[in-house]
């Protein structure tokens, strides 16, 4: 100490000179207790920085299982859905789920379509928080059907399709309170709208409606009364000039982009010409049933076109839990289908009938049911014509 002080100039007393020493000791104690801060903030900010990326990571980890429920979806509507409220990504309420359906992106419509046609009770009160998402006043029944039609890709179940129409009238109507006198009538005109359009817009449609005969196959569904010409005449019009849109599938899943199965599977398929089992990769949809060589092929090995065939149970000698589809009316003849041939050529199947081998007696049942359930009629017509009968028995008791 006091050769620290005999350092200091000689005009400075004693006491002065121990002064300026504490000064001196005070700002080192100072400047280790800066250090010592420096260093707590270094400690503070890693941690902060620690803590920051693992929310990055969850964040990132939350943005892959939300993208993969989505996909989950695509694949299988409910199973999506369950693993996205499981993984607390969406609440399992109709509202919530309702707005996941109609504003995510990325969603595959016709998985949208099938999920909002089934039948239980949380199902029917999304579908319902679902159509109210669209706003349908001032609109008429056209404009109003394309916005809904947009949204998902009817499925071909009647009875999911009955629900799904059932609720967009009760909209149509709550937004235009004026225009029908029912649900029943809005419901009956959008399925003509909708029968109109492929009347007017499917090549494969030889004989047009008229505009006349639109007028007359609609006369009295209001009930009981007609509906006026010129709004007939309007909607008419309007499709004629534009069809529906129809969405494309946003799914990236190629099969579900490009078929909406009923069912698919493995099963053993008996040869035309060459009597062998191979062990084919079978979709039904859209009343066809489609077999692949391997699940990954874009393009079907064959199609078999359902239309006046019949499916049954048959016993085969070499192999158990086999189906036959085939022809009732056309016995002896070559059933109507395609198959690729290794080189790439489209050629006329060559069966007269079709041999399927399921691995069990289940898996057999379930093929021939879901088979015959494919085999119908358009649902729209049974459905209008159910409803009609509706209308007429009312106005009748009235």
């Amino acid at each position: 100490m006091m050769e620290c002080c005999r350092q200091l100039p000689s005009d400075f007393s004693m006491e002065e000179r121990r002064e300026i020493e504490n000064l001196k000791l005070h700002k080192q104690d100072l400047l280790d207790d800066i250090q010592k801060l420096k260093w707590e903030i270094e400690n503070v900010m890693a941690e902060i920085q620690d803590f920051e990326s693992a929310e990055e990571n969850k964040v990132l980890e939350r943005g892959k299982q939300f993208s993969s429920g989505k996909k989950k979806f695509n694949m299988d509507p409910k199973k999506g859905v369950n693993y996205l409220v499981e993984n607390s990504l969406l609440e399992w309420k109709p509202q919530t789920v309702a707005e996941f359906l109609y504003k995510e992106e990325g969603l595959n419509k016709t998985a949208i379509g099938d999920f909002l046609g089934e039948r239980e009770e949380m199902h029917l009160q999304i579908l319902k928080a679902f159509v109210e998402l669209h706003e349908f006043s001032d609109l008429n029944l056209v404009q109003a059907l394309r916005q809904f039609l947009w949204s998902f890709r009817l499925p071909g179940e009647a009875q999911k399709i009955d629900r799904m129409m059932e609720a967009f009238a009760t909209r149509y109507c709550e937004c235009n309170a004026d225009v029908f006198q029912s649900t029943d009538t809005c419901y009956i005109l959008s399925f003509a709208i909708i029968m109109l359009n492929t009347s007017l817009h499917n090549p494969n449609v030889k004989d047009k409606t008229t505009l006349e005969r639109f007028i007359s196959m609609n006369k009295g569904i209001n009930n009981g009364e007609d509906l006026p010409n010129e709004l007939l005449t309007k909607l008419y019009e309007s499709i004629r000039n534009e069809p529906f849109k129809i969405p494309e599938d946003d799914g990236n899943d190629l099969t579900h982009t490009f078929f909406n199965p009923d069912r698919e599977g493995w099963l053993l398929k008996l040869g035309g010409r060459v009597k062998t089992w191979k062990r084919r990769w079978f979709i039904l949809t859209d009343n066809c049933l489609y077999y692949f060589e391997y699940t990954t092929d874009k393009e079907p090995r064959g199609i078999i076109p359902l239309e006046n065939l019949c499916v049954r149970e048959v016993n085969c000698t070499r192999k158990p839990y086999c189906l036959e589809l085939y022809n009732p009316n056309s016995k002896g003849q070559k059933i109507k289908a395609c198959k690729t041939e290794t080189d790439g050529r489209v050629v006329e199947g060559k069966h007269q009938s079709y041999m399927i081998c399921a691995s069990t007696a289940e898996e057999r049942d379930d093929w021939i049911e879901s088979i015959r359930a494919s085999i119908t009629k358009d649902p729209f017509y049974d459905l209008v014509s159910v409803r009609k009968k509706k209308i007429i028995k009312q106005t009748q008791q009235d």
